[in-house]
């Protein structure tokens, strides 16, 4: 059969079947990036819920709130459910996340630098009903410990986002959604698509790279900040509650309160 016979069988195919150069369906409940150029790429018009999504970065310090933060936030507010952050490179700043929509009341920071207290914490997250998302910075994880991260998210449908570092783009991934982020000398952020039920994407979507309204925080000069007292957990791994209700415009250092050793 020649080529184009085959893509004449194809276009009578019925309905329900999906065609590998057509966008397909998520196959699962979605939520909205907060970015229309962004759902319109995506299967579903969003991050896929119950699935793992992989993001690949040139280093752990690109930019990625921009991107991340409308869905974590509507998460939180819609669910009722706080958002888990693990291993992050530096602590979230407060009045940045605030300022986007993510209230510090439904934000848990799980810090933990070995590679198996990061992955325990990500599977007991994922395990947890009361968790809304999880974003994870996860440099070292194996192919087996990443299915086993997706496994987890698909049995209690939360948005699983898992950071690493681009040069493992080559390697193969459970993820259903796979992006790098590439950073723009103009402060932009280009989003490639690296994998995604659908045609590969040719051209890479152009993003802010920093809100505006996030920019100001950020750039707020900020004073040095006291230690924070380290609870122990399991393998090192530790929670903190971020509390921005100390936190004035005067004083933009952030308090941490009301530390809790995760279940």
């Amino acid at each position: 059969m020649s080529p184009l016979s085959l893509l004449d069988d194809l276009s009578d195919a019925p309905q329900g079947v999906w065609r590998g150069d057509e966008l397909g369906e998520a196959g699962a409940a979605t939520c909205p990036t907060g970015h229309s150029t962004l759902d319109a790429e995506l299967p579903g018009g969003g991050w896929p819920l119950g699935a793992m999504t992989e993001i690949l970065q040139p280093s752990a310090e690109a930019p990625l709130w921009p991107m991340l933060l409308p869905a974590l936030a509507r998460a939180a507010i819609e669910r009722g459910q706080p958002v888990v952050l693990i291993g992050p490179p530096h602590e979230p700043y407060g009045p940045a996340l605030a300022g986007g929509g993510l209230s510090m009341d439904s934000l848990l920071w799980v810090r933990a630098d070995a590679a198996p207290a990061r992955l325990w914490a990500c599977e007991q997250a994922l395990r947890c009903a009361e968790v809304a998302a999880v974003l994870a910075w996860l440099p070292q994880a194996r192919l087996g410990e990443l299915r086993r991260l997706q496994l987890a998210a698909a049995r209690h449908g939360a948005l699983l986002f898992v950071c690493r570092p681009d040069a493992v783009a080559p390697s193969a991934s459970p993820a259903r959604l796979r992006l790098r982020l590439q950073p723009r000398p103009d402060g932009q952020l280009d989003v490639h698509l690296l994998k995604r039920r659908g045609p590969p994407l040719v051209r890479p979507l152009p993003m802010p790279g920093r809100g505006a309204r996030l920019g100001g925080l950020l750039d707020a000069t900020r004073p040095p900040r006291p230690p924070v007292p380290a609870v122990p957990g399991h393998g090192g791994a530790t929670v903190v509650r971020l509390d921005l209700r100390r936190t004035s415009r005067q004083d933009p250092a952030h308090a941490l309160a009301r530390a809790s050793v995760a279940a």
